[in-house]
């Protein structure tokens, strides 16, 4: 009786965690995302985007993250895969320069591995499990 009990605490203790890590996905979608936090540059956040803050929204169907990244437009593949995540190069994008937080903002979406929505609802694109990029939900 012991085992029994254990494999369907077992059981029910996997679902769960399976059905988390879908909801996560899931909050993926229908939403526009604002970078608000990356990590490493030496120049301060509101230095490397003063005008405008890089944006990203996931496309279900296509399996694109599209969006600006402070400058220009961008768009490019990702894969999913429980909470791992992987974003393909850059498809093309206007060519404005406005200094250096665009090429900081794709170099860093190139590193992430892991993502996870958090209590407050932000979206925290990690490497190995450390945050590089956290955006918040557009009204």
């Amino acid at each position: 009786m012991k085992i029994l009990n254990s494999l369907i605490v077992l059981a029910i203790i996997t679902s769960s965690c399976s059905t988390t890590k879908n909801l996560a996905s899931e909050n993926l979608y229908n939403t526009t995302w604002e970078l608000e936090f990356i990590s490493g540059p030496r120049i301060a956040f509101e230095g490397l985007f003063p005008n405008k803050k890089p944006q990203i929204v996931f496309n279900k169907e296509t399996r694109k993250a599209e969006g600006n990244n402070s400058c220009n437009g961008y768009s490019a593949d990702y894969t999913l895969n429980g909470d791992s995540i992987s974003f393909g190069e850059p498809g093309p994008t206007t060519m404005m320069y406005c200094g250096e937080g665009e090429k900081v903002f794709l170099n860093t979406m190139k590193k992430v591995n892991k993502f996870s929505i958090d209590t407050d609802g932000k979206l925290n694109l990690m490497f190995n499990g450390i945050p590089m990029m956290r955006f918040k939900k557009m009204p």
